[in-house]
């Protein structure tokens, strides 16, 4: 069997999966790769024709050829028939000793996201099952606990409270306290109620010439322009910080699935007055990849807030976000009779249906490239 065969790039740069994975360097030596990114040297071997499980230590605290010489140490003790394990001594270890115990142990993580987790399990968990032995605690327990929290309100924390149980738990099935991680059995799709939808703000469209009238005062700043570009395409706020001058196509913005909400590729038409900002911008571009840069570092997107800064600052916080552009945008089109599955696909609103789906993006481009240019003419009139 060919031995050696990993290297520490490949364990270095190895990525979590939805379940856990295993890299095989030889001789029974092989680093597993859980869910939660944590990385296990293991060995495995055979007793009495018994398959058996040792471990070693986590990566990178146990580099690579320091795992090597516990795996021929292992297998000298097998040859010379020492027991591998030591015989166990059974000691009652609590909910609570466990987490102090793990979250006391990440250096991996902010002190604010330690901090975090650790009142949540403190707050919502422990006084429930925190005396309660890690080994007798079941999906069912925690469920009934995180069940109290939904309940309560607490759509989104709940969700957070489970994600951080289930690293607490891939701690103790790792260090063998346990032998299953009863809150990875929990689907939050299922188990938990839906988050409020978060409602943006956005003006009446009655008052938008007043709105572009304060924004032409700001002149060509890169929020402004990023703003209209926003007004221009019913892009997502997110969509449009992440645009790249690679995505453009003469006068289509082709997204990757990868930054989309939905996970598919969206074709958005430009109308001339869109791509003459884009056109503006480029001009303007000092190197960067983006078409709006951070203004510190080039390789970085504009800020998040950027836009939401903009709008505060000239006088409709609380009125208007960039978001709401894209309500604003639907209720016009709609009063403008344009067809609704136009409209939902302009937005990114697939259809789940597939055959449909394909089918509305090959039908609707051109009324979408005419609904928007139509738009931008009655947003920003081109000059003569």
């Amino acid at each position: 069997m060919p031995t050696n065969q990993l290297s520490d790039h490949q364990c270095k740069t190895a990525k979590p999966r939805a379940k856990t994975y295993k890299l095989f360097d030889g001789h029974g030596l092989f680093l597993a790769i859980l869910p939660s990114g944590i990385k296990s040297w293991r060995v495995a071997y055979r007793v009495e024709s018994k398959g058996q499980t040792a471990t070693i230590g986590p990566f990178p605290l146990v580099g690579l050829a320091a795992a090597r010489v516990k795996r021929d140490e292992i297998r000298l003790k097998l040859l010379e028939g020492k027991p591998i394990k030591p015989v166990p001594i059974k000691r009652k270890l609590t909910l609570e000793d466990a987490s102090v115990a793990y979250w006391s142990s990440r250096r991996d993580v902010s002190a604010d996201y330690r901090k975090n987790a650790e009142n949540a399990i403190q707050r919502h968990i422990l006084p429930f099952l925190g005396e309660r032995s890690v080994g007798e605690i079941s999906r069912t327990d925690l469920l009934q606990v995180l069940m109290k929290m939904d309940t309560a309100g607490l759509s989104v924390y709940v969700r957070k409270t489970r994600m951080w149980l289930e690293q607490l738990f891939d701690w103790l099935v790792e260090h063998e306290h346990v032998t299953i991680n009863p809150a990875a059995l929990i689907d939050t799709r299922k188990a938990f109620s839906k988050a409020p939808v978060k409602s943006f703000a956005s003006l009446d469209i009655a008052r938008v010439p007043e709105f572009m009238e304060r924004l032409e005062l700001e002149g060509v700043i890169q929020s402004a322009i990023a703003c209209k570009l926003l007004a221009l395409t019913w892009v997502r706020t997110q969509e449009l910080r992440l645009m790249e001058f690679g995505e453009i196509d003469s006068d289509v913005w082709r997204i990757p699935a990868g930054k989309m909400k939905r996970r598919r590729d969206h074709m958005v038409p430009l109308s001339r007055q869109a791509a003459a900002l884009i056109d503006h911008m480029r001009l303007r571009s000092r190197g960067s990849k983006y078409v709006f840069p951070n203004d510190r570092r080039a390789d970085r997107p504009m800020s998040e807030n950027a836009i939401l800064y903009l709008i505060g600052r000239i006088g409709y916080s609380g009125k208007m976000t960039g978001h709401g552009w894209r309500t604003i945008g639907s209720t016009w089109a709609n009063e403008s009779g344009y067809p609704a599955d136009a409209i939902e696909r302009q937005l990114a609103h697939a259809p789940d249906d597939r055959t449909r789906a394909v089918y509305n993006k090959a039908e609707y481009f051109e009324t979408r490239k005419k609904m928007l240019q139509d738009w931008a003419d009655l947003l920003i009139p081109l000059k003569p």
